[in-house]
Formats: structure tokens, C-alpha cells, sequence
């Protein structure tokens, strides 16, 4: 299979990339080698993110003609590689903070990129934390906050899973607003993403598949 997938999603052409999937599906061509193509594409775009070459618009719109072409082609897979998923993550919006358009790009792309996310929502109490790392077994766990007010929060959220007994079942990211590597400290989160595709490579990191 030629290549003309990878350039039509790198190069934004939405109709093409679906029009191509629809001819490849109906010509018989592997689902999964479809798909392949598919994650080149968005490692791409990933990459081209990370340098400044490429911004918001460019990364949601690649992640909307994945999701529109999964939809094409999951008719085609088995029932057991169509709900393999990387591995779970627990994301939500602290205490205290309502924001979540950061937080739902974040959740958007976690997905498009193969995890299966359990989405708090916004102004999560710490105990709705802990209590989902017991019930859904994510080894990762996002608090989002834009507000500054999110800090104390996502400390306490923090110590609320060390309390528990949980902190060493997970890895704990912070994103949002003005976070850097102090706040971090701060937090005692283990790490701190500038976006939602640094959340994603931490994720991929984090349960050993990057």
C-alpha cells in the first residue's frame, strides 16, 4: 500500500484521506494496515506540533479525520483488536475549577491515540479521584486546572491518593494554565504536560508502549 493516506492526513486534505479509506476498504485492503498508516500520519502531525510548525487546528482536525476513518474501518476489524486499547487514564478538572476545553482536547486525543479515558469532568472532589483509581485501575491519572486556585487543589488531590494508599499504583500528570516544573514540585505530581500531545507521550511512556 502506497503512502497517499500518510501525505493526505500530514497535508490536511480531509476529503482525500477519506475518500482514499473508502476505496481501500472496499478494494479489501487490511484494516489494520489502514490504521498503520493512520499512526504514521498522526506521529507526524504529533512531531510537527512539537516543533511550532504545526498549531491547535492542524492537530484537532487530524484527530477528527482519524476518528471519521476508525469509523470506516472498525465494520472491517474482529470484535478483539476493535476494542484494544493502550491502557487506561483517568483525567479530570480539580476541585474549585470549571474550565475544561483544555482538558476535553486532552481527553480527544488520548482517545485518537488509542486509551481508553474515564473523563471526571470538571470541579472533581478529591475523593471521586481515588475513588476511580480503585474502580477503573488506570496506572495514569491527569488533573486539569487553568485557574491558579487549581494549585492547592491538585496538591491536596495528590495527597488525597498517598493518603489512600494509591500513589505508587499511578503516575500523576498536572496540565493547564500557567503549570511549569515548580508547580510540579509543588503538586508532587510526577510530571507536568505543556499540551495534550505532551500527555499523550507521557502516557505512552508511562505504561511502557513509547
Amino acid at each position: 500500500m502506497s503512502k497517499e493516506l500518510v501525505h493526505a492526513m500530514v497535508n490536511m486534505k480531509e476529503n482525500e484521506a477519506l475518500e482514499f479509506v473508502k476505496q481501500l476498504t472496499e478494494s479489501g485492503e487490511d484494516p489494520l494496515a489502514i490504521l498503520a498508516q493512520c499512526k504514521e500520519a498522526m506521529d507526524i502531525v504529533g512531531k510537527r506540533f512539537e516543533e511550532g510548525t504545526y498549531f491547535l487546528p492542524e492537530l484537532i482536525m487530524a484527530g477528527e479525520m482519524l476518528r471519521q476513518i476508525s469509523e470506516i474501518v472498525k465494520p472491517k476489524l474482529t470484535g478483539d483488536v476493535e476494542t484494544e486499547r493502550l491502557g487506561k487514564v483517568i483525567i479530570g478538572t480539580v476541585q474549585g475549577d470549571i474550565h475544561d476545553i483544555g482538558k476535553d482536547i486532552v481527553v480527544f486525543m488520548l482517545d485518537v491515540n488509542g486509551f481508553e479515558v474515564m473523563d471526571l469532568g470538571i470541579d472533581v472532589p478529591l475523593e471521586k479521584f481515588v475513588d476511580a483509581i480503585k474502580d477503573f485501575q488506570a496506572p495514569v491519572v491527569g488533573l486539569s486546572g487553568f485557574l491558579t486556585l487549581a494549585f492547592d487543589s491538585m496538591k491536596a488531590t495528590v495527597d488525597a491518593i498517598n493518603e489512600a494508599g494509591l500513589r505508587d499504583q499511578v503516575k500523576i500528570m498536572v496540565g493547564g494554565g500557567q503549570i511549569d516544573e515548580e508547580i510540579r514540585k509543588y503538586t508532587g505530581a510526577d510530571a507536568y504536560g505543556l499540551n495534550a500531545m505532551a500527555a499523550v507521550k507521557l502516557s505512552k511512556q508511562w505504561i511502557g508502549r513509547e
